[in-house]
């Protein structure tokens, strides 16, 4: 019970008449209110602490601070995967005796490849771009020999080869997405200067050999362009060389030649008059011993440059 002092000579004031029931809590005060408050003050506490994190601006100049640089961080490009292709026995197979219509020209063929080759483990699907149209399939063989084809560029997920079908020039992208490539590293490069009848050899870019060879005659001219060493083959049915280098290049003179598709090759010639001439039909007349190191120590897909 309350008792209430008052100074002498005041009388008690009245009490107002109210409801004199327990005091109940308003509506805000409720346990339900409560909540709602409590969410407010986290939201407005939220929304203080962003305001201080924002730059702030100087009112003398106008300028705002500005948060350090961010640090670069290399951004790596999407894998385009591979486009499904149907039935493989509906393509082409990308080989010296086929043409390939739809094959992308190589654009740099002024330029030695880099010595990185490649060989299908099965047969593959060779595409026009990365992602694009199946136009052919690469066979793990070539001429009775395994397939190697050098790369020219690459992106994520794909290569792009050089292939050995008509036109010259022709290349395609193969996929490395299904891990259906051996890939391998060359250090040979063959160069065959036309205008000095003179073929050399290079291991990881110096010299190792040079040699005087015969080319192509005035109306059968050797091919210009960068090709590769398509196989190795020996023909018991000549007697000129006893290696044949077939290259992954044609003949733009001959459609075909001696029953085949006029494929470019590197042999050798048992008369020493022709080299240093233009004396061939189009392939490239090499001495013994020229023949005889390039046909050991250079291994298939090796880049050749024809200038």
């Amino acid at each position: 019970m309350s008792v209430y002092c008052y100074p002498a000579g005041h009388e008690r004031p009245e009490l107002s008449r109210r409801d004199t029931s327990p005091t109940r809590t308003p509506t805000w005060l409720t346990r339900r209110g409560r909540t709602l408050i409590m969410l407010l003050a986290v939201a407005t506490l939220v929304f203080a602490t962003a305001l201080l994190c924002l730059p702030s601006t100087s009112p003398a100049d106008g300028r705002h601070d500005t948060p350090s640089s961010p640090i670069p961080v290399e951004v790596q490009a999407p894998v385009i995967p591979a486009r499904a292709v149907p039935r493989l026995d509906e393509l082409p197979t990308a080989t010296t005796f086929s043409t390939l219509a739809g094959a992308p020209a190589d654009v740099n063929g002024d330029q030695a490849p880099s010595g990185e080759i490649v060989h299908p483990d099965r047969a593959v699907p060779v595409y026009s771009q990365p992602g694009g149209t199946a136009i052919a399939v690469l066979p793990t063989q070539q001429v009775s020999s395994d397939t190697w084809v050098p790369v020219i560029a690459d992106e994520p997920g794909w290569v792009q080869v050089l292939l050995p079908s008509r036109p010259n020039s022709s290349t395609g992208w193969l996929s490395t997405q299904d891990g259906s490539l051996a890939i391998a590293q060359t250090p040979f490069r063959i160069v065959v200067d036309r205008a000095q009848f003179r073929l050399s050899l290079y291991r990881d870019d110096a010299l190792i050999g040079s040699w005087t060879v015969g080319i192509g005659k005035p109306q059968a001219p050797t091919p210009a362009g960068r090709t590769f060493v398509l196989a190795s083959i020996q023909d018991s049915h000549q007697s000129f060389s006893p290696v044949i280098l077939p290259l992954g290049i044609h003949s733009a003179s001959h459609e075909t030649f001696g029953g085949g598709p006029g494929t470019t090759g590197i042999h050798g010639w048992p008369s020493p008059a022709v080299f240093g001439q233009p004396s061939s039909d189009g392939c490239i007349r090499v001495p013994a011993d020229a023949l005889h190191v390039l046909a050991t120590d250079v291994p298939l897909g090796s880049p050749v440059l024809i200038t």
